[in-house]
């Protein structure tokens, strides 16, 4: 999608802080972070959100999570904890409408969330 951010920074038009890149996942720091360390996570194909996911998307989901695990490990973060979260909509607090999985650590976190 022309006018999406992510869609940019996936075709490099933007340039992310890139954490982690596969042939499916591009993984980069979040510019307003929540934590001492959140990283996006995004499929390079587009899809806008939770809803939109469709059932032949199982794999490429899968490794977002996949990719989300690397990222904890390269962080330090993988023994201490982390979270990831996936907002759906703009009520959920989605700001950009292509799917992504927030991987925030480096501090404690409480619950419930929100």
């Amino acid at each position: 999608m022309s006018d999406c951010l992510f869609c940019k920074m996936v075709s490099g038009q933007i340039k992310p802080n890139v954490v982690l890149e596969t042939g499916d996942v591009l993984a980069f720091r979040d510019i307003n972070p929540q934590a001492p360390t959140h990283v996006l996570v995004v499929p390079k194909r587009h899809i806008a959100t939770i809803n939109d996911i469709a059932a032949a998307d199982a794999e490429l989901v899968g490794k977002l999570y996949l990719a989300a695990a690397e990222v904890a490990r390269k962080e330090g973060l993988a023994e201490r904890g982390y979270r990831t979260v996936m907002n759906c909509n703009a009520e959920a607090g989605q700001t950009v409408f292509h799917l992504h999985l927030h991987v925030v650590g480096g501090r404690p976190m409480g619950w419930p969330p929100g």
